[in-house]
């Protein structure tokens, strides 16, 4: 018991108290050894009804018929063994009343009244015929079929008469099913006659009319497709009955007839059997047996095949899975009884006490689809015989438990004196006195706690040393009644529950709301928040705002609870300000969120980072995307710099590059780290000041180009090949040539090529003359960037 040791668990020492109440040993309890069953009876014929019960004596049994009692009278009489005897029972009496209907026997004792299953009591009939033989004419080698249907209490029995004399089988040629079928295959002459049907049971005798069958022609070897005459019919029965599912098929060949089920699930061959040619018989039915079966007739060797369908559904009578049990409770307790039912269709329940029908109350409740019974403070009006009734269209059964009501003499008064006061929005304290009289055997007091609003069955409990008076309910909503009682307990029971006691938690102020500053523009701020879920009774917000070290705040602003956001303007741009926001209800403020924010800065960052021309980075990004083929026009172009200078012989110096950045506005090479998904750095600046460079020189740099290079490219093989895979004509989305100063002669020149990457190319010019003091020119493309290096 170390859950248990001291201090006490409330949970352990309300299950203690409990526990030491213990459970009273059960007195014979009220059982039915017998109980009365369907029976069908027969019209102006005796009938007696069983009832045996067993309990704590003198025991008292009645019976009811329709749920009236039923009395002593000329054809009515109660047995001393507790039977029913009906001397002479009639479907219609001549005061219009009839013996038929729903009986049920009740037995009574000191410690309640119970009340057996229902027995359904129907007079024996038979209906006259609705489907009669025919007569027919069927080829030699063919079928014939005859069929009566009559209905019957209890069913019938049918045979079958040929020239007005008993038909007995002569061979596996004929099939007689229960359900008045006669099926004749391979029919010869010697069965041409008169075909009749008789039905039998307890209330009468009846015959069919004659029908004749005539046997045409002699056996055809002709082929005929496979043909189904009669397939299999719907049917709804009872477990433990018998099922016939009739097929027959023609054809010649002969077909050959099997069964399926729709599902797909097997048949199974326990309690299967095959009649005649093709019919199935299910004998045992149970609930899994239900189900869409198919007949096929198959012609042989082939998959020629015709089908025909019926349903099979099948009702169980209400079972019972789980029973109520007898319990033992105190005064003021809960009691609970569990009843589960199974059957098919679904059983519905329905309580009793003492034999009558038990309604939900304000203390007893009905849940889960009538499965549990909760009787909530229970006193000695409660203490009776429950039972479960549970029904369907296939019959009906009982289940009984006693509820015993605990009070023993001796046990202490109710608590005195409760009273309740609210401690915070979230707590209530309660406390009492002693009850008056009998408190030397209390071992403990049990607190009943619930919402006012809420129903009695939703309280809940706190156990409290006997020494303790006093209770601390803590966990409440704010603002919500309550409303508690106390009982004392001993080891034989509980007292009576004390008087109510009601009281209200405090109001509760709401939350801290989360507040975000937005800089509008230099003067102006946005303030936003959210309302957060514990904002209690809210009415609205109030908001705040003064500079930095500011003596008094501007404000309150007040804001409704459905405002979550507000612009202020007029602002000092040179200036830090402090901004406060809080919820406030009809008990008061809550606390406050504050918040800074200097306008200097984000004015200052909002210049730094202006915002990009997108129109341009989609033009840039484009432009980036073609920086191979761009980077090895920037290669190309240096080279034929180079071979004109050969060709014109001219020496000296070739460019500096600082007057080529004036006229050509060319990009300088930018470094890995210097790029970006959003274009190139060139010069150390922005893409956008180049774009904007690049726009106003466009037409000069093309007008230059002209000036300085006036002759056509020499007719070189080399060079054209060049030209023609790696030069497209300069647009003004290509970045310009930026070439390093050199003084050097021409009288060497070598170009080579080389791929390192799909991403890059390096063009290089080598020159070998001893006056060169430029040993190599490296030209390289990449995808986002060109660069061109001279070593």
């Amino acid at each position: 018991m170390a859950l248990c040791s001291s201090p006490l668990p409330r949970c352990c020492l309300l299950g203690s108290l409990l526990l030491a109440l213990g459970e009273l040993g059960h007195s014979s309890e009220l059982t039915f050894t017998l109980e009365p069953s369907d029976v069908v009876a027969v019209e102006a014929h005796p009938l007696k009804l069983h009832c045996q019960v067993e309990g704590m004596q003198p025991i008292s049994k009645s019976w009811r018929k329709n749920g009236v009692l039923l009395s002593n009278s000329e054809h009515i009489s109660l047995l001393a063994n507790g039977s029913l005897y009906i001397t002479k029972f009639q479907k219609l009496r001549d005061d219009g009343s009839s013996d038929e209907g729903e009986y049920d026997c009740t037995a009574q004792n000191r410690l309640g009244l119970l009340v057996s299953r229902k027995a359904k009591v129907q007079v024996a009939t038979l209906s006259p015929f609705h489907v009669q033989p025919r007569s027919m004419v069927v080829e030699e080698g063919g079928v014939a079929r005859f069929q009566c249907q009559i209905h019957g209490l209890p069913e019938p029995l049918i045979m079958w008469l040929k020239n007005r004399r008993p038909l007995e089988p002569r061979d596996d040629r004929f099939t007689f099913l229960p359900t008045g079928v006669l099926q004749i295959t391979r029919v010869g002459e010697d069965d041409s006659g008169i075909y009749q049907c008789v039905a039998a049971n307890t209330a009468d005798t009846r015959h069919s009319e004659e029908a004749s069958l005539t046997v045409s022609g002699s056996r055809s070897n002709i082929y005929k497709e496979p043909k189904i005459l009669v397939g299999p019919e719907n049917l709804t029965l009872t477990v433990h009955q018998t099922a016939v599912l009739e097929c027959v098929a023609t054809g010649n060949p002969r077909p050959i007839v099997s069964w399926s089920r729709l599902d797909g699930r097997p048949i199974g061959v326990e309690g299967i059997q095959v009649l005649g040619t093709g019919n199935l018989m299910i004998s045992d039915l149970s609930v899994q047996h239900s189900g869409v079966y198919v007949c096929a007739a198959n012609k042989p060797g082939t998959r020629v095949r015709r089908t025909a369908q019926g349903r099979l559904v099948v009702h169980a009578p209400a079972e019972f899975v789980q029973y109520p049990q007898s319990i033992s409770r105190p005064v003021g307790t809960t009691a609970i009884f569990n009843c589960l039912a199974q059957g098919e269709p679904i059983p519905h329940l329905t309580w009793l006490k003492n034999g009558e029908i038990l309604a939900p109350s304000g203390h007893i409740k009905l849940k889960n689809n009538n499965n549990t019974l909760t009787i909530n403070g229970i006193s000695p009006e409660d203490e009776a015989i429950y039972q479960c009734i549970a029904e369907n269209d296939a019959g009906s059964t009982q289940a009984s438990a006693r509820l015993t009501v605990l009070w023993a003499e001796g046990l202490p008064g109710p608590p005195r004196e409760v009273k309740a006061a609210a401690l915070s929005a979230t707590a209530i304290h309660v406390s009492w006195s002693e009850p008056s009289e009998n408190t030397r055997d209390i071992i403990g007091y049990v607190l009943h706690i619930r919402k006012t609003a809420d129903a009695v069955e939703m309280e809940y409990q706190e156990a409290v040393s006997k020494t303790t008076l006093q209770q601390a309910v803590t966990d409440l909503q704010p603002c919500t009644g309550y409303t508690f009682y106390i009982k004392a307990y001993t080891s034989r029971g509980a007292s009576k529950p004390s008087k109510l006691a009601v009281s209200s938690t405090l109001g509760e102020v709401p939350a801290v709301p989360a507040l975000f500053i937005k800089v509008l523009n230099s003067t102006a701020i946005q303030a936003a928040w959210e309302t957060t879920i514990k904002l209690g009774q809210q009415e609205g917000f109030k908001l705040y705002y003064r500079r930095i070290h500011g003596s008094h705040f501007t404000g309150p602003v007040l804001l409704p609870s459905n405002v979550t956001s507000y612009n202020i303007t007029q602002l000092d741009p040179m200036i830090a300000y402090e901004v406060k926001l809080l919820a406030f209800n009809r008990h008061g403020d809550g606390n406050s969120t504050v918040r800074f924010v200097a306008l200097r800065d984000a004015a200052e960052r909002s210049v730094l980072n202006t915002p990009c021309d997108c129109l341009k980075e989609e033009h840039s990004s484009k432009t980036s995307t073609t920086g191979i083929i761009i980077g090895t026009h920037i290669g190309v172009t240096c080279i034929i710099f180079c071979v004109l200078f050969l060709v014109f012989g001219y020496r000296g110096r070739l460019l500096m590059c600082k007057n080529v950045e004036d006229r050509l506005a060319t990009p300088q090479t930018p470094s890995r780290a210097q790029r970006n998904s959003q274009g190139l750095v060139l010069n150390g600046g922005p893409r956008r000041g180049r774009e904007e460079f690049t726009a106003n020189r466009k037409m000069a740099d093309m007008n230059e180009l002209e000036r300085l290079f006036p002759a056509p490219v020499p007719n070189d093989h080399q060079h054209k090949g060049l030209m023609a895979n790696n030069i497209s004509p300069i647009s003004e989305e290509q970045p310009s040539l930026i070439c390093q100063n050199s003084v050097f002669p021409l009288d060497e020149f070598v170009v080579t090529q080389e791929q390192h990457t799909t991403f890059e190319t390096v063009v290089q010019c080598s020159i070998d003359h001893p006056e060169l003091n430029v040993n190599q020119i490296s030209f390289t493309a990449a995808k986002d960037s060109s660069s061109v290096t001279a070593e």
